[in-house]
């Protein structure tokens, strides 16, 4: 019996070792890239043996923590106004900012929402007593990109007192599916992820600045696995799982 507990205490320790010692990461990405990034991680991980810690949140947010000192190793943010922010402030190695993806701008609504022409669509009118929920358009990407459109589209000025700001573009993407609100503004990625809504209109890239995702190697921490990560998220393989969820890669490619 004494036997049997020692051996079961060595294999513990040894795996708790074994699990110590195993290299990994940590890396702040935008909430919309949640589902892709998650892929990458994990094929990653089975590549080289390094695991791949993630948090998700608004591209802001996680900026002003980067800033801060939090322990990333990676920052993908997805405009890059927030990526001059961190460089400006030396939270990222400047030399190593990277554009990985792209992506586009729709409306939904609720999955049995009807499409429509966006040169016909009064957005007002369909809003009627309700909002459009859009993430915050002062400080997060979506927001930026989705103002900067509605005011190329003389949509903008019709909708300001209807608006529903939150904090991230997929909390944007819940409301709409549990039906808090009628329109939601979105990429393109976020609604084929949720099929509690469907698109009402497309809206076009000429409307709004380039939709730009940036990694860089955060300035806080020295992590060489975070160079080969970064290398790896413009890799085929990365390329192909970005794809496969809808964003663009033929800057990468």
């Amino acid at each position: 019996m004494f036997r049997r507990l020692l051996f079961s205490i060595v294999l513990l320790v040894a795996s708790l070792s074994i699990a110590k010692a195993q290299p990994s990461l940590t890396v702040f990405a935008a909430a919309s890239l949640q589902e892709a990034m998650e892929k990458i991680g994990a094929a990653f991980e089975e590549e080289t043996g390094v695991n791949v810690v993630f948090s998700f949140a608004g591209t802001g947010i996680l900026a002003r923590q980067v800033e801060a000192g939090a322990p990333a190793d990676l920052f993908v943010s997805a405009d890059t106004a927030w990526m001059d922010y961190v460089k400006e402030r030396g939270a990222v190695q400047a030399d190593t900012i990277t554009e990985i993806a792209s992506n586009a701008l729709v409306l939904i609504g609720p999955d049995d929402s009807q499409k429509f022409d966006l040169a016909e669509l009064n957005l007002a009118s369909l809003l009627s007593d309700g909002r459009l929920a859009i993430a915050e358009p002062e400080t997060v990407p979506a927001g930026r990109y989705g103002k900067a459109a509605l005011e190329q589209l003389g949509l903008w000025q019709s909708v300001t007192g209807h608006l529903a700001p939150m904090e991230n573009v997929r909390i944007v993407l819940t409301s709409v599916a549990r039906g808090d609100v009628p329109v939601g503004l979105v990429y393109q990625t976020d609604a084929l992820v949720e099929p509690g809504v469907a698109v009402i209109a497309e809206i076009p890239s000429s409307s709004h600045p380039e939709i730009q995702y940036l990694a860089a190697v955060t300035g806080i921490r020295s992590n060489p696995a975070a160079a080969d990560l970064l290398i790896y998220l413009t890799s085929p393989r990365s390329r192909e799982i970005l794809r496969s969820h809808g964003f663009v890669t033929d800057k990468v490619d």
